[in-house]
């Protein structure tokens, strides 16, 4: 005999399985099944890798349900745009590190090197900018678009202090091919 799963147990099943899949390292585009008529295409894509307007951007998609407070909603919605952001950095960051340590033979430093370049990227983040918001009025869920241009990375990573020199100009010159390796490998 079957038993009907509750509602909620379903809902948590769900929440787990996207949890499990936004958390997938090596995936840095999230495909949205959101679907959601009317909404603009940033929506739906979600989280995105892209090469447009002849830069590299990273764009993440936050939300936030509807609370009473316009106002902490919005910033919800940033906050969590931002997060998705960071996410995508931090796998940008973890790709870098492991490169440059394998082309240099030197996995001695590279959680050293690691650690700098996290340090660095908190200093970078300040630069994901919120670029669009969009209410659901069907739900009241507010959505927010966050955006970093990866040559504001790249220019914000040549003036951090404490940076090794080395890592430094190995992302200078590899920075855009891992980017780019990232895209194509969602």
């Amino acid at each position: 005999m079957k038993f009907p799963r509750p509602p909620a147990l379903r809902s948590l099943a769900l929440m787990l399985g996207a949890v499990l899949l936004a958390a997938c390292g090596s995936k840095t585009m999230v495909k949205s099944a959101l679907d959601i008529k009317d909404a603009p295409d940033w929506v739906n894509e979600g989280t995105v890798n892209l090469n447009d307007r002849g830069g590299r951007l990273i764009h993440g998609v936050g939300k936030a349900s509807s609370m009473g407070d316009q106002s902490l909603q919005i910033s919800t919605a940033d906050d969590r745009a931002r997060a998705e952001v960071a996410r995508v950095l931090s796998t940008y960051v973890d790709v870098a590190s492991s490169d440059y340590a394998a082309a240099t033979n030197n996995t001695d430093n590279e959680q050293t090197i690691s650690r700098q370049i996290k340090s660095a990227t908190r200093v970078v983040l300040s630069g994901a900018r919120i670029i669009a918001h969009w209410r659901d009025k069907a739900t009241g869920n507010i959505y927010a678009l966050a955006e970093l241009d990866m040559k504001e990375v790249k220019e914000t990573l040549k003036t951090v202090e404490g940076l090794n020199e080395d890592m430094r100009l190995y992302l200078e010159q590899h920075g855009d091919n891992i980017f780019d390796s990232m895209r194509k490998a969602k």
